[in-house]
């Protein structure tokens, strides 16, 4: 089908890209892949279910977490898949609140001796967690450890955080399989064609990233993800311009406010504002 669209290929980062290539059923066995590459000898997965994404507390009261892809294993453990796309208030402590829904929800009625699956959050993120880390650490692996010895306290709970900025390597440069899932991810909309290197699991990865391929209906859902993306980042680059940024570290009143003013002038989500900022949703309607 025809498109105005100028790309061959979706972006990855949309909500769109994301969870068309990696939360649909007939794809799994792409999530699968990334999935056994970044984990390597921690884990091998061979099959997965999607569970529901929106978890709730256990009382009315409790705060949800509505994650962007939550499945589990043959084994009964679990994965939260996070696609983060621009920095956050409170990015870590969101990331370790979610966790504790799997883990909780592991609970059996009755005599119960607290054995657990393991949990592993991944972040695929579009941003580094500090401007000091740019160029530096692609992936963070962290663990509960003991700080005198250095041995892992527990191992079955994990988190893992690519900072695909830092990821900087071409196509000649390509040296692993793990290397060629990064680079497709972070690269796939800038790509007219799908490198000769990029073969095997990759060859649907691209077919089904192929704007060409899709119908009207999924276009129009691709372009309103798109037009999202960018007026976020375009909202955060203007934000950094103008030293929201610095205020909202220093947890000034003014900088916060000015962010929120910006996202909702440009009509996102609630729901996105309260991930971005860590307001709740009454705050943000008062500003």
């Amino acid at each position: 089908m025809k498109t105005a669209l100028k790309d061959k290929y979706i972006n990855f980062f949309t909500d769109y890209g994301f969870k068309r290539l990696f939360g649909e059923e007939r794809n799994k066995d792409l999530l699968i892949d990334f999935l056994n590459t970044l984990l390597k000898d921690k884990e091998n997965i061979v099959s997965l279910e999607y569970n529901k994404t929106e978890n709730l507390g256990s009382t009315p009261i409790d705060r949800k977490a509505i994650f962007d892809l939550y499945c589990e294993n043959d084994k009964g453990e679990k994965f939260i898949i996070e696609l983060q796309k621009a920095k956050q208030n409170f990015f870590k402590d969101r990331s370790v609140f979610y966790s504790t829904f799997p883990i909780q929800e592991q609970a059996k009625r009755g005599d119960w001796n607290f054995k657990l699956k393991a949990v592993y959050t991944i972040g695929i993120l579009d941003f580094c967690f500090d401007d000091k880390d740019k160029d530096k650490q692609i992936v963070n692996e962290i663990k509960l450890m003991d700080v005198k010895t250095n041995k892992i306290f527990y191992n079955k709970l994990s988190y893992f955080y690519l900072q695909m900025p830092n990821f900087t390597k071409k196509v000649n440069e390509l040296s692993s399989h793990f290397d060629k899932w990064l680079f497709a991810i972070k690269n796939l909309h800038n790509l007219e064609n799908k490198p000769e290197i990029l073969s095997g699991i990759f060859q649907k990865f691209f077919k089904e990233a192929e704007i060409s391929n899709y119908n009207h209906k999924e276009i129009s859902a691709y372009e309103r993800s798109l037009k999202y993306y960018r007026d976020l980042k375009n909202t955060i680059d203007t934000a950094r311009d103008e030293g929201v940024e610095e205020g909202i570290k220093k947890g000034r009143k003014e900088g916060i406010e000015k962010i929120v003013k910006q996202m909702k002038s440009e009509n996102m989500p609630i729901n996105e504002i309260m991930k971005f900022t860590g307001l709740t949703k009454k705050q943000i309607n008062e500003i």
